[in-house]
């Protein structure tokens, strides 16, 4: 079969596109910037800090476009109670999306359960919102490790697995996804993955494509189903899909 064009891969990706600030030099302006960038791509959804969330649900007001945002992020720690206070607050203010990430640290030394009360909770306190369960696949201990987690997110009402935060030294690789993958098909869920972090090129946008379609289905990927971090490339992307 021969590989997609570069416009090909870019017309199918920007869609799928969480464009994402997350600096610690994010401002309002930015936002602003952020949200353009949003309309003109026409992606799926900003992804940014809970302080800014109020600001992007009024500049993209009936854009369709998504405001998500970051509770436990990006440490992963162990507050439930501060998790669902944060998810409140932002839900009050407008988010559509929480990517929530999993105390991975707690998973990792056998406590589960701290990892799946916390998954739960937010999930109930989430309502219609769509979760987002952020598992810091680079910083779990292999394939098993990361299939364990990913069915523990699923049983726990994730609606989406997202590889990572993007501040760990090694975020998505292709190995990881497609475990993640096989998860949420044996799962028999309609749940979706979120690859976020390390997508270098456009050429790494359609080899994940590619993974979701052998994986899924060519008919599987949609805005509902799977979600690209890869703000990076958001110019390269723009630039192909003229192409």
């Amino acid at each position: 079969m021969d590989e997609p064009d570069a416009g090909a891969v870019a017309r199918r990706a920007l869609p799928l596109l969480d464009l994402t600030d997350l600096s610690e030099t994010c401002t309002e302006p930015k936002i602003d910037a952020l949200c353009r960038d949003a309309r003109s791509g026409g992606v799926a959804a900003i992804c940014v800090w809970p302080r800014f969330v109020t600001q992007g649900a009024r500049v993209l007001k009936g854009s369709g476009i998504r405001v998500a945002t970051v509770i436990n992020f990006p440490a992963g720690g162990e507050d439930c109670a501060r998790a669902l206070d944060d998810t409140t607050e932002a839900l009050r203010d407008g988010a559509d999306e929480i990517d929530l990430v999993l105390p991975y640290r707690a998973f990792l030394r056998g406590d589960s359960d701290t990892a799946r009360d916390m998954v739960e909770a937010v999930r109930d306190t989430s309502g219609s919102a769509v979760l987002k369960v952020i598992l810091e696949t680079g910083e779990l201990a292999g394939p098993d490790a990361i299939r364990r987690a990913s069915r523990l997110a699923l049983e726990a009402g994730a609606d989406f697995l997202k590889t990572s935060t993007g501040k760990s030294p090694v975020s998505a690789t292709p190995e990881a996804a497609e475990v993640m993958l096989a998860e949420i098909r044996a799962s028999g869920r309609s749940a979706g993955l979120k690859v976020s972090g390390g997508l270098r090129s456009v050429a790494d946008v359609g080899a994940y494509l590619a993974l979701a379609d052998r994986i899924m289905g060519p008919d599987w990927v949609g805005p509902k189903t799977f979600r690209l971090g890869a703000s990076s490339l958001f110019g390269a992307l723009m630039q192909a899909r003229e192409s």
